[in-house]
């Protein structure tokens, strides 16, 4: 398969179950934990901001997905966890006055990673927030190797050795290849066995954002 046959297109209530097994797929452990999207959820993420749902599809299969809401948050670094931004799986909190995307989640079926899956719905995201005229992209990355680390490293160490390249952290790793910067590290950020609840808080800023008169 080439990058060429992977098409990005707005989710709809359809692809539901589809987004569902998705999730299963990509993430097993957090399907485990009971942390992966609800029936419910995903139809309210279309229902309040259709623009914000992206699947990848190839020859009819979806082997990605995405779901994202604008948020307003103040002060603009301030720390967080996904509910507190989310309000609730459902999007509570989503407010189409704010200036940010909140980029809430991204899955990539195993078999399809390495592609280029993942870099084609963030460059989605980014015609998104351009389109929109949004200040910024932002997200709370998972730290998705430190459970392998941290009897050894505490997290602000491991962060360190990882944005110096002497530790691979392929969440992390694929945010800053596509053009994000790390903030600040977000404890508690969202119930994660791998991460040991810990995220990053990663930032675009839209270079085409015009501020209001």
């Amino acid at each position: 398969m080439s990058k060429n046959e992977i098409i990005i297109r707005n989710a709809n209530f359809k692809d539901i179950p589809k987004i569902i097994e998705l999730q299963k797929e990509s993430f097993p452990y957090m399907y485990i934990e009971g942390m992966i999207w609800k029936k419910e959820s995903l139809e309210n993420h279309i229902r309040i901001f259709p623009e914000g749902q992206f699947i990848a599809e190839s020859d009819g299969e979806i082997i990605g997905s995405a779901s994202s809401l604008i948020v307003n948050i103040v002060p603009e670094y301030k720390e967080h966890t996904w509910m507190e931004v989310c309000g609730t799986a459902g999007f509570r909190n989503h407010n189409p006055a704010g200036d940010t995307l909140y980029a809430a989640d991204v899955s990539t079926h195993p078999d399809h990673r390495s592609l280029g899956v993942g870099t084609k719905i963030y460059d989605a995201r980014k015609a998104l927030a351009i389109k929109l005229n949004l200040r910024r992209i932002i997200g709370g990355g998972r730290l998705f190797n430190y459970c392998e680390y941290a009897d050894k490293l505490s997290v602000d160490e491991y962060v360190k050795k990882v944005l110096e390249g002497k530790i691979r952290e392929p969440v992390l790793y694929f945010q800053m290849k596509n053009g994000f910067k790390f903030i600040k590290i977000l404890p508690n950020y969202i119930k994660d066995s791998r991460s040991l609840n810990y995220a990053t808080f990663i930032e675009w800023k839209n270079p085409e954002y015009r501020k209001a008169s």
